[in-house]
């Protein structure tokens, strides 16, 4: 009993003591944090950047950062009173003239310690402890959080960033989350939004927001900054009760720079339903997908054998090109349907009957999961080739991807013969899961409920392969994800070559991003991926909602944690990063603004006032940090 009275009294000094202190801090000259971000407790892992010592001739040479004989990490980031962590030499070479400068911004922190200091030497193996001292008073939802950032610089060392989202409570820190910055990330501007949000976040490499917009609806998944500064986004009006299953939204619409809604478009009714993924055509044009509903009938007449059809009906995909009109719907200019291109071995009876191994052209009507699937393809990803004129799905059910001609008509993308290479609307490749076609087994599988298949662009290394989020889900060996880069076997003119009875090549990636243990990262659904033309590889996690680069070598220079949250989840599907010299962006002024979720305090009245009316959560954390000491 006396015990907890003293805590208490403890509890109560230092709560006066952070209050006052904090008054008087706020009216010093302090950088105002004006990307306030919110979050749970981020597990901390030791992240490694390279140093290129002098007798390297070349040290932007991406495949030399693993093989430098001597490296540093910051290790054991941690709180406490105060901040400490460690700066290690964990190579073979003595390292010399380490610059380390550490950096806070918010209203309410003070420092209490040099943010300079020199590092002389650090010799081979060895490693320096550093202790930071502040204070200040933010402390957990639904108070501000505070920033910490620590660069390390030098003559022979690549610069690295930590970037620390903290709680402070006086001298007490609480280190909530951990950003990477270093000296060999692409830099650029990234477009997200969390799934069921409203915004749209447009973020630079330190994870401040630049710029936002918002929407009446919640993301559907899709979303693309123009060339003109507008953002292209679609969008979930309400869920269609033919369409129930995630994914569906039924709606696209546009935004110029400054949130304006200047165009939308609906699709969404008892027969069809737009979702998941849009994708922006040079001419201005917007290819999107489709569901269509098929009833039982539509299906047994198709060849579907009837036990695959448990819910009396199947939805089949489709991809359409809208032509805008201004402000509000669009012409549709061309379409594509998977049902037009359908084989079956089952009723013989039936026009598309025909042995399924003949035909990697056509798409089996009755291949999947054995108990059948009311949405047996699930197309969930979307991207253009402007070069060949074709155009790329990911088919989540099947496991693989597939490419199909956009220079067609709309008749003869109903057909199996016109267009630039003489096969309609037929499939001109596809790779991930040979079983589709019966030229191959399940361990030829490469491709395991993949997400967000695009050809990397030109100036990128890799220009014209394709890049693909394998998911990993239902591996055989172990779950876990993986970024695969293939090279197609594709001639100057687009054409695909296959081996008469054999699958399409290639055998495997020629490139993958595994995590060290391999199950160490796993993400099994949503999330993309996109390569930079520096070389490095940005990767979205997308259930967990972190981001990072990570070079030729796999290792990681920038990550971000999606502190956005809502009622539901801080999840995000995919993400796009834009060049400082996007078009886009040049036209307008980047700045630093506040669109993050959460409290901003203008004043030290304001302060006080929000501190009373959480008086009872935060003295509850305080006496809760007391009792764990």
């Amino acid at each position: 009993m006396q015990k907890s009275h003293t805590k208490k009294v403890v509890v109560s000094i230092l709560f006066i003591m952070f209050i006052c202190g904090n008054i008087i801090s706020s009216a010093m000259s302090l950088t105002i944090d004006n990307n306030k971000l919110f979050s749970n407790k981020s597990k901390i892992k030791n992240f490694k950047t390279n140093v290129i010592s002098n007798d390297i001739k070349d040290s932007n040479d991406e495949h030399l950062s693993l093989n430098s004989e001597s490296s540093l990490k910051i290790e054991d980031i941690s709180g406490g009173i105060g901040l400490t962590f460690i700066v290690k030499n964990d190579g073979e070479l003595d390292i010399s003239e380490i610059n380390l400068n550490i950096e806070t911004e918010g209203l309410y922190l003070k420092r209490f310690t040099d943010n300079n200091t020199d590092i002389s030497l650090l010799q081979a193996g060895a490693s320096k402890k550093i202790a930071f001292k502040v204070f200040g008073f933010c402390f957990g939802e639904p108070m501000i959080y505070n920033r910490i950032t620590i660069t390390i610089s030098g003559p022979n060392i690549t610069t690295m960033k930590r970037i620390l989202l903290v709680n402070v409570i006086g001298p007490i820190v609480e280190v909530m989350a951990i950003f990477i910055n270093d000296g060999k990330s692409y830099d650029g501007y990234t477009l997200f939004s969390p799934e069921y949000s409203t915004e749209t976040y447009l973020i630079n490499k330190d994870g401040k927001t630049v710029h936002s917009w918002k929407s009446e609806y919640i993301l559907g998944l899709g979303f693309h900054l123009l060339e003109n500064g507008s953002l292209i986004r679609n969008c979930l009006t309400e869920i269609n009760p033919a369409f129930p299953l995630n994914g569906g939204t039924g709606r696209v619409e546009m935004f110029d720079w400054n949130g304006t809604l200047i165009w939308e478009y609906e699709l969404s009714n008892d027969h069809k339903c737009l979702h998941h993924e849009i994708e922006i055509m040079p001419n201005g044009n917007i290819l999107m997908l489709g569901w269509e509903i098929k009833s039982a009938y539509e299906a047994i007449a198709a060849g579907r054998n009837p036990l695959l059809i448990p819910a009396g009906v199947i939805w089949t995909n489709f991809i359409i090109e809208v032509e805008p009109i201004y402000p509000k719907g669009g012409n549709i200019v061309w379409e594509w349907h998977v049902w037009d291109h359908l084989v079956q071995e089952y009723d013989p009876t039936m026009d598309n009957y025909g042995i399924v191994k003949d035909h990697p052209e056509l798409v089996d009507i009755n291949f999947g999961i054995p108990l059948g699937l009311v949405d047996w393809n699930h197309l969930n990803s979307l991207d253009y080739n402007e070069e060949f004129n074709q155009i790329l799905v990911s088919s989540h059910i099947q496991n693989e991807i597939w490419i199909i001609d956009h220079s067609t008509t709309m008749d003869e993308a109903s057909r199996h013969s016109g267009g630039k290479y003489g096969k309609g609307g037929d499939l001109l490749y596809r790779w991930g899961n040979p079983q589709t076609y019966q030229r191959g087994t399940e361990y030829d599988q490469k491709f395991f409920g993949q997400h967000d298949a695009r050809w990397i662009e030109q100036g990128c290394p890799g220009k014209g392969n394709i890049l693909v989020f394998n998911n990993g889900l239902t591996r055989l060996d172990s779950f876990y994800s993986s970024v695969d880069e293939i090279v197609t076997p594709v001639d100057i003119d687009g054409n695909y070559y296959l081996e008469n009875g054999s699958a399409y090549g290639p055998k495997e990636p020629i490139w993958s991003y595994t995590a060290e243990e391999p199950t160490d990262f796993f993400a099994p659904i949503t999330s993309g991926t996109q390569r930079l033309p520096n070389g490095n590889t940005l990767v979205c996690d997308g259930p967990n909602g972190i981001f990072f680069e990570v070079t030729l070598d796999k290792e990681i220079v920038w990550k971000y944690i999606n502190l956005y949250p809502n009622t539901l989840t801080t999840q995000v599907a995919k993400i796009d990063l834009y060049p400082p010299d996007y078009p886009g962006l040049g036209e307008f002024n980047i700045k630093q603004v506040n669109n993050a979720p959460g409290n901003n305090y203008n004043s030290i009245i304001d302060f006080i006032i929000n501190i009373l009316k959480n008086f009872n959560v935060i003295y509850t954390n305080l006496l809760n940090y007391i009792n764990n000491l």
